[in-house]
């Protein structure tokens, strides 16, 4: 590729979200036609971004080096086994490195939006930021393409951290390897926290492998990145997992076609959740994991993100984390912890923090609800609703705790397996 393509930088790429996608984000399924309020929030939403969205793209040229054990891109090396077997796959003989955002302006303003108590519109502003990234993905595969073709390369699907078998905490890896030697700064803010997580979170890192055009490669690069990723529960599939070495395939039956209350082996099918059933498949993709434990139990992580209710509104986040029996044993609540996210400073800025810091984490870690009981019985768990963001009195921290475990539970349901897929 020539010095002219090696680096390229977009402060307002073209992008053109279809409207099948954007309704897959939303939860609908394929051929459903939305209520008349929906398709209200979703002009309102496409409106609003076209006004205000900053997106923006950066995309360079990246060396590769591939063996039987080792994977490096500009010689820092990576560990994960599924992205070397998907570069090895192809022959990929060198890689393009991209960093994405649908800017900050989105995030923000559906963050508003949430405090104000208008969940409809942060729901579609925030699923219609979701569908400008992956848009602009697409966009970006085809012009990495372009770029290639003169050597008779093309861009296979890309690959992410956070996907199978590639740890999120690569992300800070990856970052620094994407922005190392840049001849400019990006054409938007992007952060990596310690955990991993992006911020603005309507971002994306990634690699592009760079292959020989082939009849494997050209139908490759048509496929789409769910083939490639092994998060079972998630509502938003367009095609099934394809590696099956790694992972067992879920098919999906709309829960429509369930009789109501039907016993998912120990939990409630089609559940009366206090969360709305949008939220939870949102929630399901972007803020629950599953791990099988060797004993039959489950390890289940949600990620709380939420603002003080001073200082400005400083963001914050909490890891949930519940041990889980089997599902012989009701999948009963065995250990269950919430502590501040790696990297999180937010807390410290809270009223109960600022008064007296020690008691205020300590009465985060003593809170244990359901403690040795079955996951089930949050579904009758009475709570006093309580949506600030922080968590300084004790109705405000069972609030977030049955949030974590609603989540929980409809993730578990949506995987339609005893056990879940181990990630």
């Amino acid at each position: 590729m020539s010095t002219a393509t090696k680096e390229t930088f977009d402060a307002s790429p073209a992008f053109d979200v279809p409207v099948a996608e954007y309704h897959r984000l939303l939860g609908y399924p394929a051929g459903h036609e939305p209520t008349e309020r929906a398709r209200e929030l979703s002009a309102w939403a496409r409106d609003w971004y076209a006004r205000h969205g900053r997106p923006w793209i950066y995309l360079r040229r990246a060396g590769l080096h591939l063996d039987a054990d080792r994977l490096e891109v500009d010689g820092v090396p990576f560990g994960s086994r599924r992205l070397r077997a998907h570069l090895e796959q192809h022959q990929a003989r060198s890689a393009m490195l991209l960093a994405v955002s649908a800017g900050p302006e989105c995030e923000e303003h559906a963050r508003q939006l949430w405090q104000e108590g208008k969940p409809d519109d942060y729901f579609f502003l925030e699923m219609y930021g979701s569908a400008v990234v992956e848009n602009l993905v697409a966009r970006t595969s085809g012009r990495v393409c372009d770029l290639a073709a003169h050597e008779g390369l093309m861009a296979i699907p890309h690959y992410s951290p956070g996907y199978s078998d590639w740890d999120v905490a690569d992300q800070n890896k990856l970052f620094a390897v994407i922005t190392q030697g840049m001849g400019q700064a990006l054409p938007g803010p992007l952060e990596v926290m310690t955990s991993g997580m992006l911020r603005p979170k309507k971002s994306l890192l990634a690699v592009f492998g760079l292959a020989p055009v082939s009849t494997r490669t050209t139908a490759s690069a048509a496929a789409t990145p769910c083939e490639n990723c092994a998060f079972s529960p998630c509502q938003y599939r367009r095609t099934a997992y394809r590696h099956r070495g790694f992972v067992s395939e879920v098919v999906s039956v709309p829960a429509a076609a369930e009789p109501a209350n039907r016993r998912a082996g120990p939990l409630t099918r089609d559940a009366k959740y206090s969360v709305n059933a949008r939220a939870l498949r949102k929630w399901a993709v972007e803020r629950v994991r599953l791990t099988e434990r060797d004993d039959g139990g489950v390890e289940a992580v949600f990620r709380f993100d939420g603002t003080t209710c001073s200082n400005m509104g400083q963001a914050l986040a909490f890891d949930y984390r519940v041990t889980l029996s089997g599902p012989d044993d009701g999948y009963r609540i065995r250990e269950s912890s919430c502590r501040p996210a790696a990297g999180d400073e937010g807390h410290q800025s809270t009223c109960a923090y600022l008064s007296n810091p020690g008691k205020h984490l300590h009465d985060i870690a003593a809170d244990q609800p359901l403690l040795g009981q079955p996951l089930d019985e949050v579904l009758s768990w009475t709570r006093t609703p309580a949506p600030a963001g922080c968590h300084c009195t004790a109705d405000s921290r069972a609030h977030k705790w049955g949030l974590a475990l609603e989540a929980i539970h409809y993730s578990l349901v949506s995987s339609r397996q005893p056990h879940p897929v181990s990630l």
